[in-house]
């Protein structure tokens, strides 16, 4: 279903909000690993703001994505100082791990490890003629 033009701004103006936030408070660089905010949707409700993190150089990045969600309370009422002119009432936020770069990089694995497979078979064949 499509995102309404309301559902857009709000997701705009939470993910702007929330990216300030987080490098306010230093979430976005941690133990030399960078935490970013990839996406934000917000429901058609816009009670519940779903945030998409990519996470660069984290280690343990299932612990780092629980302490972001255990402090999520804490996001959400800074949040609401920032909007409180803005919004009627703060979504409560959601955060996620968003894998997309990951998956990424393990794609372009694959693909590199077939080129290399297609020019030694190229080869081999090359060298049997």
């Amino acid at each position: 279903m499509e995102e309404s033009k309301r559902q857009k701004q709000v997701a705009k103006l939470v993910m702007e909000e929330i990216s300030d936030i987080f490098q306010r408070e230093g979430v976005n660089i941690i133990n030399g690993g960078m935490v970013s905010i990839v996406k934000v949707m917000v429901t058609p409700d816009l009670l519940e703001a779903r945030i998409y993190l990519s996470f660069f150089n984290v280690k343990d990045i299932q612990t780092l994505l629980q302490k972001i969600k255990d402090q999520g309370w804490e996001y959400r009422k800074l949040l609401g100082q920032r909007l409180k002119n803005q919004l009627r009432r703060i979504p409560d936020l959601i955060f996620y791990n968003d894998d997309t770069v990951e998956h990424l990089f393990k794609m372009e694995e694959l693909f590199k490890k077939i080129n290399e497979e297609r020019e030694s078979f190229k080869q081999s064949t090359e060298q049997a003629e």
